[in-house]
């Protein structure tokens, strides 16, 4: 497939040291020296690949300076695209920056639609379309353990081990095949129920293996949502402040401060948290407030994660106990505050309303327990687990749908086995199974997935 040349800006916009419009495609050098004036005459066509070159951007048109540039050439196939690429370094700032794209796009370029430099290197076999969705995964990593993550995916390993399943099937199939085709052959060996069943049941233990990643994987990608409820003036505010280390939420000792649902991401040990902090959930005549506190109520059950805090200078209170029963079957931590005021809260009726729910106390205003909180929630979701440098971790939701359906599938074909099902009747769900896993690396995938899924990508990438 011939593709045409793109250019797109491949850095934030705004101010900055530097800026880099990136062109792709066999144009791409051919564009760039029509507008590159370099020191003694020094024409990009002519120079190695993988060099970087000082010069003036011209207008071919005025043949006016359009930029003082610094301009990389690399030539395919050993680029990220597999074609040939150029990388323009001019000075950060929109106008500059804006300038050398319009010049680039008025010598032949076209500017490029979302995450296609990615999806060229998909096309062009580069990369198979688990990499390149480690590609976004890695840009929008919000701790080391999610950057991990994306890194392992991105260098092969889950394509790797999904290759690695789909050959296991397709020699499976094979074995089948020549049993149904040739079975007059007695060197042929018999693809009895017994083997059939030794493969199929491998095959599910690694899709298995793989399933019981995706939480811890999903959570890293994607961040746990985190609700922070309880009644009006127990410290929820103050408990954002603490988690964020940052003043983000109103915090005043008036109940009902916070009218709105207050969003904020947060790194715990690890963890990437979508920290929601919620308006108290009270009975109120206060229309604002009220509103407020029916969007705590809806965010509560969307959530992953809740922060249930409770006064440990107040007594419990009906609407106390309504918020455990509305938070009950979900993961939660209970958080006693404000412990540095005398005690008038019943611990003793806390500790059978949290049941087996971690129980934290805590003076916020002192900064005393916040450690414990950390670490509770850190065990909470990943006690127990191997580092994400040692594991395959599944992260992606569309990852994550089809490796459930390819688990359905093989196990549909243990199912016909064990009930002695003809071994072609098998072998359609074993098929399945092996497109189900091609689907995860592109391998058997439809173009306007492939659209679509790009088109999530930033624009330069």
């Amino acid at each position: 497939m011939e593709l045409d040349t793109i250019a797109a800006v491949s850095t934030p916009m705004g101010e900055g040291a530097i800026a880099i419009v990136r062109l792709s495609g066999d144009e791409a050098i051919k564009i760039s020296d029509t507008l590159f004036r370099g020191v003694g005459g020094k024409r990009l066509k002519d120079v190695p690949s993988h060099t970087i070159h000082y010069g003036q951007l011209i207008d071919p048109k005025t043949e006016e300076v359009a930029e003082e540039v610094m301009v990389s050439v690399m030539k395919g196939p050993k680029t990220f695209t597999k074609e040939d690429v150029v990388e323009i370094n001019c000075h950060g700032g929109l106008v500059s920056v804006n300038r050398v794209l319009q010049l680039t796009l008025k010598a032949g370029a076209r500017l490029a639609e979302p995450g296609e430099f990615t999806k060229r290197a998909f096309l062009n076999g580069r990369i198979d379309l688990s990499q390149a969705e480690a590609v976004m995964d890695l840009i929008r990593a919000k701790t080391d353990r999610a950057m991990n993550v994306a890194l392992g995916q991105m260098e092969g390993r889950l394509s790797k081990l999904i290759q690695k399943l789909r050959q296991d099937i397709l020699e499976t199939l094979a074995h089948v095949e020549v049993n149904i085709d040739y079975p007059e052959y007695d060197d042929v060996e018999e693809m009895t129920h017994h083997v059939l069943l030794e493969k199929a049941n491998h095959v599910r233990n690694e899709i298995e293996q793989l399933l019981r990643t995706s939480q811890q994987g999903k959570i890293l990608r994607e961040g746990l949502s985190t609700v922070i409820v309880g009644r009006p003036n127990v410290g929820k505010s103050s408990l954002l402040n603490s988690l964020v280390h940052e003043n983000k939420a109103i915090v005043t000792d008036i109940p009902g401060t916070t009218r709105d649902v207050i969003e904020e991401y947060v790194n715990v040990r690890g963890v990437p948290l979508r920290l929601l902090d919620t308006a108290g959930i009270r009975e109120t005549e206060d229309i604002v407030e009220r509103i407020g506190v029916e969007r705590s109520r809806q965010v509560l059950k969307e959530a992953d994660l809740i922060l249930l805090v409770l006064n440990y200078s107040d007594d419990l209170t009906i609407e106390d106990e309504n918020i455990f029963k509305a938070v009950e079957g979900m993961d939660v931590i209970v958080i006693v505050n404000k412990t540095d005021l005398p005690q008038k809260i019943n611990m003793d009726r806390v500790k059978e309303l949290a049941k087996n729910y971690p129980l934290i106390t805590t003076s916020l205003l002192e900064d005393v327990g916040v450690n414990e909180l950390e670490e509770a929630i850190s065990t909470l979701f990943f006690a127990g687990t191997i580092e994400a440098s040692d594991m395959t971790y599944v992260s992606n939701s569309r990852h994550i749908a089809l490796l459930n359906q390819a688990l359905g599938s093989i196990e549909e074909a243990l199912n016909g086995v064990e009930s002695g099902v003809p071994i072609d009747i098998v072998q359609i769900d074993l098929t399945r199974t092996w497109e189900l896993l091609g689907e995860i690396i592109g391998e058997s995938v439809h173009e306007s997935l492939i659209d679509q899924l790009f088109s999530q990508f930033c624009l330069g990438k």
